[in-house]
């Protein structure tokens, strides 16, 4: 006979992920001329619960190496820049994202220049990442359970011969085992 018994436990209740391209304005010092290259680094961001939703807010650094002066000379200008990105992410077995609920995120391709241009001495840059969101929660899980008896083997001790009693005494002659 087996009957069911549900378990409570963590689990993945959800996970998406999303690739977004934003634009970006960075005005240098000087009047740029020529771009000669652009990096982004220290991205941070962290997720939340936006009444059922994820909101992930971040930042990021974004490095331009540029040339004025009628391209004579280089400087390089850094800029921090804020995003928030929303994610409806579809959640498994009509489970619900609550504050009780844990979100992962997790950067899936790092924040990368895609296209740079100067527009009066502006400089003007498209950004795309792509993160991935993992909602951890409480689920349940049904498992069948059968009914066993108890299942060790009994081992029973072998009889102890008797006669072991009627041990004869020459054979417990100490002389004769010092000769040997």
């Amino acid at each position: 006979m087996s009957n069911y018994r549900e378990i409570v436990t963590k689990a993945v209740i959800g996970k998406a992920k999303k690739t977004s391209s934003s634009n970006f304005n960075l005005t240098p010092e000087e009047r740029a001329d020529t771009v000669l290259g652009c990096w982004v680094i220290n991205n941070t961001f962290n997720g939340a619960n936006n009444n059922g939703s994820v909101l992930i807010t971040g930042s990021f650094d974004v490095n331009v190496w540029y040339s004025y002066d009628n391209d004579t000379k280089t400087a390089v200008s850094t800029k921090r820049f804020n995003y928030s990105d929303k994610m409806n992410v579809p959640l498994k077995n009509d489970t619900v994202l609550d504050n009780n609920s844990e979100i992962i995120v997790r950067s899936l391709k790092q924040p990368t220049v895609t296209n740079v241009d100067i527009k009066d001495g502006v400089v003007n840059l498209t950004i795309e990442k792509e993160l991935g969101v993992e909602i951890v929660g409480n689920t349940k899980v049904k498992i069948s359970v059968e009914d066993l008896d108890d299942d060790y083997e009994e081992i029973i001790d072998e009889e102890v011969d008797e006669e072991i009693d009627n041990v004869k005494e020459e054979y417990l002659d100490t002389e004769e085992v010092k000769d040997n």
